[in-house]
């Protein structure tokens, strides 16, 4: 019986690297598994980084490229007078809604006193 045996017994034999290798795979994966399915993302990390007034600026910056644009377009003959004026009008009036609203919203980041100034600091140091 013992013949029949051993060819069927299964000898596993570890080297001291191959429990290294294997302990790493196994920390790594309870590692994944874990973070996968415990560890949640905080809100802070899904809220837009941009400020009110970064999105602010980069409108007026492109509506200001739309109205180069705009001007290169009509003086190549693109676009009409008639198409050039109202263009230009549409852009004109976004782009004073936007200045207005990034003063609004630099005024109310700053709020600076403003009492009643001195003589003195209205000539300046003698």
């Amino acid at each position: 019986m013992t013949a029949i045996l051993l060819p069927l017994t299964f000898n596993l034999v570890i080297s001291s690297a191959d429990g290294a290798v294997l302990g790493a795979c196994l920390a790594l994966a309870i590692a994944t598994l874990l973070f996968i399915f415990y560890i949640q993302p905080d809100a802070s990390d899904l809220a837009p980084r941009r400020s009110k007034l970064d999105q602010l600026l980069e409108r007026r910056d492109t509506l200001y490229d739309n109205l180069r644009d705009l001007r290169f377009e009509f003086r190549s003959g693109k676009y009409s007078e008639g198409d050039y004026e109202g263009m230009k009008a549409s852009l004109e009036n976004e782009a004073a809604m936007i200045l207005a609203e990034i003063d609004q919203v630099t005024e109310s980041q700053v709020r600076r006193p403003r009492g009643p100034r001195s003589a003195e600091s209205e000539r300046g140091p003698r």
